[in-house]
């Protein structure tokens, strides 16, 4: 019988053993960076850890005692006892460490996604982001939903031919489990790419294009198995009902909405209180309630039947966008750091855990047919995601996707923490658990195989690396725009414009006059923009920051007129100097910006 000190040595031991098992992988990660190493990232070793571990206490080690009490089969029990133990196991004798190192499913969705989630959005590169967003919308989106019909469709054929063989019962996987598992078996995670990418510093086309799709397609691939989810309950399972297909649509839209504006909602609340509170005088109060606001912006979705991925997603990207500014020097560096070690830390931990979890659970069930099924199903709608997708792009990209990215996409296409976050958390039939075991399987092989042979893909490929983001792009447009008949100087003109520029109109005058004035210091005031109906409202979301900033920009605009005046040629036009000493002081606040990979979202300069 479990004593509570037996429950909480026990707690502490597993504990412990997760703690060791990250400093070895810390510990591996400092040996592969000093060596140069690159065949297995960080995420592939803490795996292996994991596997090790998990081989270790499946073979060597002893069971838990049990809480001991009365027992009744169902079958047997014929009256009502007062108290009754249930036995929940599965097969007992022959799964003996069934209680050791098993963590609920919603410690890895509420504690461990939140960060790793956020970090993606919070980190990513705006001005890149834009400048592809129709592009990255469309392979994280579409691209998601084809790769998603695509497996689904193929698993099911597989499952007809389980039946035929023997190896599974006629009723045993629904059609909804097939989509079930084709939505979740979409969500990429190619932290192991990505990282070397960064390493190698690789094409900047590439890595935005595969890192915007991959922190995306985790919040689409999310919502797609809720909504399927949503159709399973209303009576869709193994034929196609238009009513059950309609309502899975219409939730879909609605949770997705909802969730987006639950995010955008803590941004604003989190924006607000940075703006008018003095909080920047006190840099670590200012970080733990950034942080605690944007958290919550995840577990508010959760509580109210949204989606908490896609909340905390566009959280992310909008508190980048707009709090980021409000916040002082010292909270931006910390709020940068405390979400990579979350990310870092999380990431490891999961990876760490699924290695263990493919030899300790008893909730696996390996059926062959199905895994390879499912290793074909993946690369068949990897092809037809990225490939089709390219094509009809690249009818209206001025700067086309070439082939060797495309296969490098196609080749980069790994699953991870989200693929075993959304089979963990439902294990309650025979489909599942065969699901759970199949996506254990194809995260060990995508990090190991395919995050292994990025290096090698590279070279073959023929892909750029050593690449400079920023004067790759200015030389890139540069050279393409001269090529068609546009002069150089021009090409250099457009690709120096801020990220907004490349944004539909409409949104960015609206960004530029209305949200970002209301929601940060920068901008014309809102006193100046709104209709006169609306002054109250103009007068009390500006903030006296922002009428300084309009005083010292035109101090600075006059300095630099007179200037220009001084030492113009004969011409009336200032030389390049006068320029630059213009633009100068705009970007100084967005300095710190671009060191954090956020790139210059920031445009101090507008006409009134």
């Amino acid at each position: 019988m479990f004593t509570s000190l037996d429950q909480h040595m026990r707690f502490s031991t597993e504990l412990l053993v997760f703690d060791v098992l990250l400093i070895l992988t810390i510990l591996t990660i400092w040996l592969f960076r000093t060596r140069q190493i690159r065949c297995m990232h960080e995420t592939g070793g803490a795996m292996l850890y994991g596997l090790i571990l998990g081989l270790t206490l499946k073979y060597t080690g002893s069971q838990w005692n049990h809480e001991a009490g009365d027992v009744h089969g169902c079958e047997s029990l014929n009256h009502t006892s007062p108290h009754l133990a249930a036995n929940t196991t599965v097969d007992h004798d022959r799964h003996k460490h069934v209680g050791m190192m098993a963590f609920a499913p919603e410690v890895f969705f509420n504690l461990f996604l939140p960060p790793i989630i956020f970090q993606g959005a919070y980190s990513l590169n705006q001005r890149h982001f834009f400048q592809n967003s129709g592009s990255v919308l469309t392979f994280a989106f579409l691209g998601t939903v084809i790769s998603s019909a695509v497996v689904g469709a193929s698993m099911y054929g597989f499952v007809k031919l389980m039946v035929l063989l023997g190896q599974a019962r006629d009723g045993d996987f629904l059609l909804t489990d097939c989509l079930f598992f084709g939505a979740l078996i979409s969500a990429t995670d190619p932290v192991t790419v990505l990282a070397i990418f960064t390493e190698l510093r690789v094409d900047s086309n590439l890595y935005i294009l595969l890192f915007g799709e991959s922190v995306l397609n985790d919040a689409v691939a999310i919502v797609l198995t809720y909504a399927i989810s949503t159709y399973s309950q209303s009576g869709g399972h193994h034929s196609f009902s238009a009513s059950a297909f309609f309502l899975s649509i219409g939730h879909f839209i609605a949770v997705f909405i909802g969730s987006v504006f639950i995010g955008f909602s803590f941004t604003i609340i989190t924006a607000l209180l940075t703006k008018f509170t003095r909080l920047s005088d006190f840099p670590l109060l200012e970080t733990g309630l950034f942080f605690l606001l944007s958290w919550s912006a995840f577990l508010s979705a959760e509580a109210c039947g949204m989606t908490g991925i896609v909340a905390v997603l566009f959280c992310g990207i909008t508190q980048a966008r707009y709090t980021f500014h409000n916040l002082s020097a010292e909270a931006r560096t910390r709020t940068k750091q405390l979400f990579e070690f979350l990310n870092f830390l999380g990431e490891n931990f999961i990876f760490c855990y699924m290695g263990l979890a493919l030899f300790t659970f008893q909730i696996n069930d390996f059926k062959g047919i199905f895994i390879l099924g499912a290793f074909l199903s993946i690369f068949l709608a990897r092809a037809c995601n990225i490939y089709p997708l390219s094509f009809l792009l690249n009818l209206g990209r001025r700067e086309k996707i070439p082939l060797n990215i495309q296969h490098m996409m196609m080749f980069s296409g790994l699953r991870g923490a989200v693929a075993f976050a959304l089979a963990v958390r439902d294990t309650c039939t025979i489909a599942r658990r065969t699901i759970l075991s199949t996506t254990l399987l194809l995260v060990l092989f995508t990090v190991w195989v395919l995050g292994g042979g990025t290096c090698p893909m590279l070279a073959w490929l023929d892909i750029r690396v050593g690449v400079d983001p920023d004067e790759d792009k200015v030389g890139q447009a540069s050279h393409q725009t001269a090529g068609e008949g546009t002069p150089a100087y021009a090409a250099n003109t457009a690709d120096t414009q801020t990220p907004a520029s490349h944004t539909p109109g409409v949104w960015y005058n609206l960004d530029k006059i209305y949200v970002r004035p209301a929601l940060t210091h920068s901008g014309p005031p809102l006193t100046s923009t709104l209709p006169s109906w609306c002054a109250p409202l103009g007068k009390l979301l500006t903030s006296p920051q922002a009428y300084e900033n309009v005083e010292r920009l035109n101090d600075v605009g006059a300095g630099c007129s007179s200037v220009k005046l001084d030492n113009a040629g004969e011409d009336g036009r200032a030389t390049e100097g006068d320029a630059e000493m213009v633009t100068e002081p705009a970007h100084q606040d967005d300095l710190l910006e671009g060191d954090l990979g956020l790139g210059h979202s920031a445009d101090p300069v507008w006409k009134e």
